[in-house]
């Protein structure tokens, strides 16, 4: 699909279609990235968006143990003797 640069005060922009914006799963922000000579537009990743509240409920509610506590206490051989810093 062609389409045309066009002025936009100091900048530069494109219309992108509205079936590409449907297609390409763009909401109001994107990502954008020059990859050999090609612009590439992409939605921004929503992984991870949350882990920062699901952190605050886990500490609330005392879910935030850490589950193998007990290697961490245990030493080998290795750990006691072989270890060198």
């Amino acid at each position: 699909m062609k389409t045309k640069v066009v002025k936009i005060g100091n900048s530069r922009g494109i219309r992108i279609p509205k079936s590409i914006i449907d297609e390409s799963g763009l909401k109001s922000e994107v990502e954008l990235e020059v990859i050999d000579g090609q612009i590439i537009i992409k939605p921004l990743s929503q992984n991870r968006c949350s882990w920062d509240s699901a952190f605050k409920k886990m500490a609330k509610n005392r879910d935030d143990i850490l589950l193998d506590a007990d290697i961490l206490t245990e030493q080998s051989t290795w750990d006691k003797e072989g270890w060198e810093w």
